[in-house]
């Protein structure tokens, strides 16, 4: 019997395979991807369930983003050495069982491990679906492919919050997980039909498990130092010497895939210029995207003190507006420049987390939204186009590590910008209650008042006189503290809104591109 290649495919199924093809992926896509965000508005239930904090906690968004980012690297391999249906079915079949494992963890080590390893086969899916979409579209409908697989990446995040909502509110934070289980048993089945086996001949080629374990190594360095940096002190021996092995391994990374004969990375895909100026964009682009994801969801919970589920709504008017505005996006991209798309786009989201970082306990539910909103529609120009203008610059033979790079680029960005953030959030919230904490003085009017009202509000209450003194300087306490956090979140959104800013550099290098430009490397069957 003949390999089911994707000419054997089209034969068999006719022009419509494209359209089989394109569910299958986004069935998988959308099951790995669907969990990224909804955790963020599981955190503060986490949290209370393990009894850890913060720093803690934003491992289960920043280890999933990270591993996404190396198992990115592992779909050229995968594909080139067992075909993508056999890589597709066995990354979703390690996902089923990452899940049922998180939903049954015991402790917050146990549930790491399990995104790690989710984020991990989310990585590995997502190259694997854009390559799909470019073998069985030509390249004049490129751009609406681009569109339905930015669909299927960004809708499992955007409406997954609303969905988690529901479930922590009903059930527990644990049903999360169960829930993308029937959803990859789907995808399994159609991509035991649907997706083609191996095509490549010859021997399959050697992995570069050096390349892979220094870059592995040089990014859970990072990352822990810049996890623990606020506790442990930044200049601390520990934190240090986090940061000199993550420099060493990195060097060491790039010294050894320069001359390895077959690296993990090709860096000949950075030669051309555009899809370097491409690839800082998307670094930018995850950065900010990512950690505007968890910030949102956590300032509403914490500050605001919304449910779960009202955490979920706020996003789900964006989720809506995103998947109604991305197939469009995706037809625009392929007749309209690319870098005025992805600017327009930047912008957008720039003015969005601008808007953000007005927020306070008392900020409505729809300003919120709105911002949130405005950014998704950011998202839905950037998408495609980023996309496309990277891919339709390289040959052939490098389409494969192009759709890992560029993705991998924007989830090394997502995992630094949650990181980050989250210490900038720790940081700033630090600085702004020494700050408010050094003028609480007798010399304070207002800060005299509020102890007096309180002493007398607990006088009222039965409180013993030699108590209410302290009762009313724990509760200025208190009050300084939430005002202290709200400005670290505010300083926190305005990092956002700076990064995007930052981005219309690379943005604006990358030049006019018109798809008149686009090589025809694809099938058009």
């Amino acid at each position: 019997m003949p390999l089911e290649t994707t000419e054997v495919l089209f034969r068999r199924y006719g022009p419509g395979y494209r359209w089989l093809a394109t569910v299958t992926v986004m069935l998988g896509t959308i099951s790995a991807v669907l969990t990224t965000t909804t955790v963020n508005v599981a955190i503060p239930d986490i949290m209370g369930a393990f009894g850890i904090g913060q720093d803690r906690a934003q491992w289960l968004s920043t280890g999933a983003l990270a591993a996404m980012t190396v198992g990115m690297l592992l779909n050229a391999w995968m594909m080139h050495s067992f075909g993508q249906r056999k890589t597709f079915i066995a990354a979703l079949s390690v996902f089923v069982a990452a899940l049922v494992l998180a939903g049954l963890s015991p402790n917050e080590s146990v549930l790491i491990f399990c995104r790690v390893v989710q984020g991990a086969v989310a990585g590995l899916l997502q190259p694997l679906s854009m390559y799909t979409l470019f073998r069985v579209f030509p390249p004049e409908r490129r751009g609406s492919a681009m569109g339905f697989f930015g669909m299927s990446v960004i809708l499992g995040p955007a409406l997954g919050p609303t969905l988690g909502g529901v479930l922590i509110d009903h059930f527990n934070w644990r049903y999360i997980f169960f829930v993308a289980v029937p959803v990859s048993a789907a995808a399994m089945l159609l991509g035991s039909l649907f997706m083609p086996e191996r095509e490549e001949t010859g021997e399959r080629v050697r992995f570069d498990w050096l390349g892979f374990f220094l870059l592995s190594t040089s990014l859970a360095f990072l990352l822990t130092g810049l996890s623990n940096g606020q506790r442990e002190g930044w200049n601390s021996d520990y934190i240090l010497i986090l940061f000199s092995l993550a420099v060493v391994c990195a060097i060491a990374f790039f010294a050894w895939e320069l001359q390895a004969a077959q690296p993990l990375v090709n860096l000949r895909v950075l030669a051309n210029a555009q899809f370097t100026a491409a690839a800082s964009v998307a670094c930018i682009f995850g950065a900010g995207l990512f950690g505007s994801t968890y910030l949102v969801p956590l300032f509403v919970q914490t500050v605001q003190h919304l449910t779960p589920l009202a955490a979920g709504l706020l996003l789900m008017p964006a989720g809506l507006v995103l998947g109604f505005f991305m197939p469009i996006a995706g037809y625009l991209s392929d007749r309209l420049s690319a870098r005025g798309m992805i600017i327009a786009g930047l912008l957008c989201f720039g003015v969005s987390s601008y808007w953000l970082a007005g927020v306070d306990a008392n900020t409505s539910f729809w300003t919120i939204a709105w911002c949130v909103i405005v950014s998704r529609i950011g998202l839905g120009l950037i998408k495609p186009s980023l996309n496309v203008a990277a891919l339709r610059a390289l040959r052939p033979e490098l389409l494969g590590q192009g759709a890992g790079m560029i993705n991998f680029s924007r989830q090394l960005g997502g995992a630094f910008g949650v990181n980050l953030l989250s210490v900038a959030l720790d940081r700033r919230t630090f600085f702004h209650s020494d700050t408010l904490t050094s003028v609480q003085t007798a010399a304070n009017t207002a800060t005299m008042e509020l102890l007096r009202t309180m002493q007398g509000l607990l006088a009222q209450a039965g409180v013993p006189q030699d108590l209410q003194m302290a009762g009313a300087l724990h509760f200025l306490g208190r009050v300084v503290y939430a005002q202290a956090y709200t400005m670290g979140f505010r300083d926190s959104f305005l990092i956002v809104a700076a990064v995007f800013t930052l981005a219309l550099i690379p943005a604006w290098i990358m030049g006019r591109s018109r798809p008149g430009g686009a090589q025809s490397h694809g099938l058009s069957a």
